[in-house]
C-alpha cells in the first residue's frame, strides 16, 4: 500500500484521531472555564460570609446598646411599654430581612451560568 491509499480521503469526514483531538480540546476549554468560574465564586463566598459575619457582630452590638440605653432611660416610667415596642421593632426586622432573604435567594443567578451556557451552544453546533 502506498501513502496515498492510507490517507483519509476528503470524502470520508474527519479521521477518529482529529474528531478525539477536537472533543477533548472542547473539554479541556469547558474544564477550564469552570475551574475558573468556580475559584470566582469560592472567593466571593468567602467575602460575602466573612463581610456578613461582621455586619451581623456590628449590629447585634447596636442593638443591644440602643436597648439598654431607652431601657434605662424609661424603667421608672414605662418599662413595659419600651420592651413591647423594642420587641415589635425587633420583630419587624425580622421579616423584613427575611423576606428579602427569601426573595434574593429565589432570584439569583444561576451558578457557573456562562459554562452551562457554553455546553448549550456547543450541544446546538454539534447535534443538528
Amino acid at each position: 500500500m502506498d501513502e496515498s491509499q492510507t490517507a483519509a480521503s476528503p470524502s470520508r469526514g474527519p479521521s477518529p484521531r482529529r474528531l478525539a483531538g477536537a472533543l477533548l480540546g472542547l473539554v479541556h476549554g469547558h474544564v477550564a472555564l469552570f475551574s475558573e468560574e468556580f475559584r470566582e465564586q469560592q472567593a466571593r463566598t468567602v467575602t460575602l460570609l466573612i463581610l456578613t459575619g461582621l455586619c451581623v457582630l456590628f449590629g447585634l452590638l447596636l442593638i443591644i446598646g440602643l436597648s439598654a440605653a431607652l431601657l434605662i432611660g424609661f424603667w421608672d416610667t414605662h418599662r413595659i411599654l419600651v420592651i413591647t415596642l423594642l420587641c415589635l421593632f425587633y420583630a419587624a426586622g425580622l421579616l423584613v430581612c427575611g423576606w428579602s432573604l427569601v426573595q434574593r435567594m429565589r432570584n439569583a443567578p444561576a451558578p457557573f451560568s456562562a459554562s452551562l451556557e457554553e455546553l448549550a451552544r456547543d450541544r446546538e453546533q454539534l447535534l443538528p
